[in-house]
């Protein structure tokens, strides 16, 4: 035992020195958290995201997803990195807001080499052992077993929340079938604050510490494949790539520090880019400039969609309608069904604006 006490503080040194600011140890039992994710299934609030029900128990079960697993080596890394004013940008309706998590490049390649190092390390200490990395890459129960783990407590907003560091930082995994000693879950401190639920522009957050995706601008944006509700459409504002509201306004982020990684530093001035700039790219500017960030996943089509309802938010200037126009053709439907909403009401506040 005395053994695996010290390997189990080695990996967390090994984890510092490979960037990750947090690593703890959880165990496998994940019932109670099964039984909540079976009840948010049944009531339909994945939305399109079939992967959530796809796996059966083996995202609650990590011995089912990796046989022989043990215990689950949880770690996190801090993503916040210098740019544009969050709020300064949302409260510009011609600039597009992008989720501070996607403006650097995609954490899944960042994470993914550096927990593959530290399982190897961890595998050649212990001589033979069972070590598998995960970061969004299989049916992992990420936050539950961050949690039991004692990087955090799951907020109100359903992110994993530290009382010294907030909530922007990525998470990822190592499940192995070492019996390592466990680390003790932390205190929640949500307490009666409730202003991730107040400030959530489609009042996504039903019930403290319950999400429905379909309402999620985060969903609606990246995971939503179809055509946007027309209900959100004007609650999307200018965010054309996923929503941190219910982060910017959380008190525990005040203590949220900014991350050294250069990886996660802002890519081709996407923190706070004009949204008529934006709607203007050829597919190969696209691609170009999304390239090794987690961006590139909505595609091209999606991407026009989330700016096209952006810009029917935006003041009705002369350059906003005539992006627009530009695209009243687009060969893809999707495209043109937003750009006909987005022009209808911007010529609706353009008329408004010269009435008053």
């Amino acid at each position: 035992m005395n053994d695996l006490q010290a390997l189990a503080r080695s990996i967390k040194d090994w984890g510092r020195e490979l960037g990750f600011q947090r690593v703890g140890i959880a165990g496998v039992d994940l019932a109670a958290d099964e039984r909540r994710l079976e009840a948010w299934l049944a009531q339909g609030r994945h939305g399109d995201m079939q992967y959530m029900s796809r796996h059966g128990t083996r995202r609650t079960r990590p011995a089912e997803l990796v046989p022989g697993t043990l215990r689950v080596v949880s770690a996190r890394m801090d993503y916040r990195g210098e740019g544009a004013d969050a709020e300064t940008v949302l409260r510009d309706p011609e600039l597009g807001y992008v989720s501070r998590y996607a403006l650097g490049r995609d954490y899944h390649k960042v994470l993914r080499s550096r927990l593959a190092r530290l399982a190897d390390r961890i595998a050649d200490a212990a001589g033979v052992a069972g070590c598998r990395a995960f970061t969004d890459s299989a049916p992992v129960l990420e936050k539950a077993l961050a949690r039991d783990a004692g990087l955090g407590w799951i907020g109100k907003h359903t992110n994993l929340l530290d009382r010294h560091d907030g909530s922007w930082f990525f998470l990822g995994e190592i499940y192995t079938d070492l019996p390592l000693p466990l680390d003790a879950p932390v205190t929640p401190h949500c307490g009666s604050c409730t202003a991730c639920i107040d400030v959530c522009p489609t009042q996504a957050i039903v019930a403290p510490y319950e999400l429905d995706a379909r309402r999620c601008i985060s969903y609606l944006t990246i995971e939503h494949h179809g055509a946007i509700p027309l209900e959100f459409r004007a609650a999307i504002g200018n965010r054309i790539y996923g929503c941190d509201d219910c982060q910017l306004v959380c008190p525990w982020n005040r203590y949220a520090r900014l991350s050294a990684e250069t990886d996660f530093r802002v890519r081709h001035g996407l923190d706070a880019p004009r949204l008529a700039d934006l709607f203007r790219w050829s597919e190969q500017e696209f691609l170009r400039c999304t390239e090794g960030s987690a961006m590139r996943r909505v595609g091209y089509e999606r991407w026009l969609r989330n700016l096209a309802v952006a810009l029917g938010n935006a003041p009705p200037t002369a350059d906003v309608i005539d992006a627009l126009r530009s695209r009243e053709n687009d060969p893809s439907e999707l495209v043109r069904e937003h750009v006909r909403w987005a022009l209808e009401r911007v010529a609706s506040e353009q008329w408004r604006v010269s009435s008053d």
